[in-house]
């Protein structure tokens, strides 16, 4: 796997090359939050469905920038996509970002448990060489 390797992409609308992580969702959900761009795109959809081209309006990156980020998005179970017309219109995935939440919780949540169990067992003996002795 690839993480922070670049690829340079087409050109943006400024002329400038565009550069797009080339790591592969591969179904990972992870490795497909791991670009700024997609969790863009995500907060974008969190708001309502769009079409790619109101998603592309949004951000910095060219349209086809967006369509292979929203192929990463959608290989991973984040997003889903459903025909309009010619248009393709891209909303959340629920169970792709239930999935996310249920593993962070389950993560944070076991570090929040050590977390207070250590500050319960150093409570108070912070400071104790502190103190001063009555003789």
């Amino acid at each position: 796997m690839c993480y922070g390797s670049l690829v340079v992409t087409d050109r943006g609308a400024g002329g400038e090359p565009e550069q797009m992580s080339e790591a592969r969702a591969s179904g990972d959900p992870f490795e497909a939050l791991g670009d700024p761009h997609r969790r863009d795109i995500l907060r974008l959809l969190s708001d309502g469905d769009k079409p790619v081209r109101e998603i592309a309006a949004a951000l910095p990156i060219s349209r086809p920038a967006v369509s292979r980020h929203l192929r990463l998005l959608k290989e991973a179970g984040l997003v889903a996509e459903r025909a309009q017309g010619t248009r393709r219109i891209y909303h959340l995935q629920e169970q792709g970002m239930h999935a996310v939440q249920a593993y962070l919780e389950r993560v944070w949540g076991d570090a929040a448990r050590r977390f207070r169990l250590l500050a319960e067992n150093t409570e108070g003996t912070e400071n104790a060489g502190d103190k001063p002795q009555n003789d």
